[in-house]
């Protein structure tokens, strides 16, 4: 995924529990991922992107598709 870099200047915080924080850091060792800011925004977007497109308004409802 490649986004046209543009200046970022709004900020997002999270809290996590000490668990939560575990299990990302873990994932973050496993699959060597040195840079966690650009892998918690890259994350949080492709599963934005995937529900819009999902969700994405059609002229026939799923069931009158099936049919």
């Amino acid at each position: 995924m490649h986004v046209e870099c543009t200046k970022r200047e709004r900020r997002m915080s999270i809290l996590l529990s000490d668990e939560e924080q575990l299990i990302v850091d873990r994932y973050l060792e496993k699959y060597k991922i040195t840079n966690k800011s650009r892998w918690l925004r890259e994350t949080i977007l492709m599963f934005i992107h995937k529900n819009m497109e999902e969700d994405y308004p059609t002229l026939f409802g799923e069931h009158d598709m099936r049919r």
